[in-house]
Formats: C-alpha cells, sequence, structure tokens
C-alpha cells in the first residue's frame, strides 16, 4: 500500500490517483522517502538535487 499513496505538491491533498490532483488538478508526488542504504553511490547527487530546488532546510 505503500506504493500507492500520492500527496499533491501544491494543495497537500492525500490520494490514490497517479496522475492529477482531484481538488486542484495539480501534481501528484509519493510523499515517502526513498529506501535508506548505505551502500547508496547516488545520494549526493539527491542531495544536490534538493538543495538547488529548495526544498531542503
Amino acid at each position: 500500500m505503500k506504493g500507492m499513496l500520492r500527496r499533491c505538491a501544491s494543495c497537500g491533498t492525500y490520494t490514490l490517483r497517479e496522475n492529477d490532483c482531484p481538488v486542484c488538478g495539480g501534481q501528484v508526488r509519493i510523499p515517502h522517502p526513498a529506501k535508506f542504504s548505505p551502500q547508496d553511490r547516488f545520494s549526493r547527487f539527491r542531495i544536490a538535487l534538493k538543495e538547488k530546488e529548495g526544498s531542503c532546510g
């Protein structure tokens, strides 16, 4: 069930739809963080992308 739930990026509504939000029509995303792994080779790229977008901190 973890992969089924989505959250709207603009209004924060949770939904089971995969394409758009039923309330505002915004983009939906998976609200759960990625599984942690100490051997993750790409974590620095994800962190850099989040800092560039301004969603970190």
